[in-house]
């Protein structure tokens, strides 16, 4: 009998689409409690607009994710009960992980077309659905089941929140019909907020990602043993590459922000270190495909 294929190529695709799905939620919550947490209360007008237009570009973004979220959530589930031999609704009611993730999806999804609307309580509900769903399994006792979610939503928080503040922050902020002084000090308070949460959840992102490394690898010989180790490696190498980008946008471009000549400079690095992250997805998604080590 022919061998087994060590990986099925239609899987990443999908793996794919569900981080950016991932990240455009934890991204777009995470820029409105950081980045935009001082602008909606700001004295002056034009500050407070600008706010809430981004907010609003935000929640759509937001939107979109939870979209593609609940799209690959439905087409996933018929799939885990066929394997149980159940109908999709037996599977669900006897899963209650997966029904409060069904819950929390849906509230996410309100909540974002609420914030995008400008109304009430939006952001409230959506932050609830996005940052709650990561450690659902945790209200069951399966303490093990949030490492990896927990680990995708400090990746979402750190380089989705980034991705917000330059295509919905900053890159609007230097349109801005405001003098180049105002454009500049309007850019430095968005990644002023937005630093505390990058900081905070790449630390995160480090501890669930050796955790979850260790879970899977078993032995630390599989690193360079096996093709989970290789692909893994290549993520490692990478990573590091993005890492060493943000450090030198923290320790280098941002005290030189004030001055729209420093937002300039700071949006091509911070593209750069975007870049460098999709690239991280794609191995990621093409590492979560394979097979773990034995």
């Amino acid at each position: 009998m022919p061998a087994e294929p060590l990986i099925v190529w239609s899987d990443p695709p999908l793996e794919l689409f569900g981080f950016i799905a991932a990240f455009l939620t934890a991204g777009a919550v995470g820029f409105r409690l950081s980045a935009l947490r001082g602008l909606h209360g700001s004295p002056v007008g034009d500050e407070r607009d600008f706010a809430r237009a981004a907010a609003r570009r935000a929640a759509l973004l937001g939107l979109l994710g939870a979209a593609i979220g609940a799209v690959l959530l439905a087409q996933r589930l018929p799939v885990f009960a066929a394997r149980r031999h159940m109908t999709v609704a037996a599977f669900v009611a006897t899963q209650p992980p997966v029904a409060l993730q069904i819950i929390l999806l849906v509230l996410s999804i309100a909540g974002f077309a609420l914030a995008a609307s400008g109304r009430g309580p939006g952001w409230a509900i959506a932050a609830f659905g996005v940052l709650v769903s990561p450690v659902r399994a945790a209200f069951f006792g399966q303490l093990e089941r949030i490492v990896n979610p927990v680990h995708e939503l400090a990746a979402g928080l750190w380089i989705g929140t980034l991705f917000m503040l330059i295509a919905v922050g900053i890159a609007p902020a230097l349109r801005a019909p405001l003098s180049a002084e105002r454009r500049g000090a309007l850019a430095a308070r968005l990644v002023n907020g937005f630093s505390p949460l990058a900081l905070g959840s790449a630390a995160l992102l480090a501890t669930f990602g050796v955790i979850t490394a260790w879970r899977h690898l078993k032995k630390i010989e599989a690193l360079w043993t096996t093709p989970y180790g290789y692909t893994l490696i290549a993520k490692l190498c990478v990573v590091a590459c993005v890492l060493a980008f943000g450090a030198w946008n923290w320790r280098r471009q941002k005290p030189r922000l004030g001055s729209e000549a420093g937002a300039i400079a700071l949006r091509r690095s911070a593209t750069a270190e975007l870049a460098l992250a999709g690239v991280v997805l794609l191995i990621t998604s093409v590492l979560v495909s394979l097979p773990a080590p034995e």
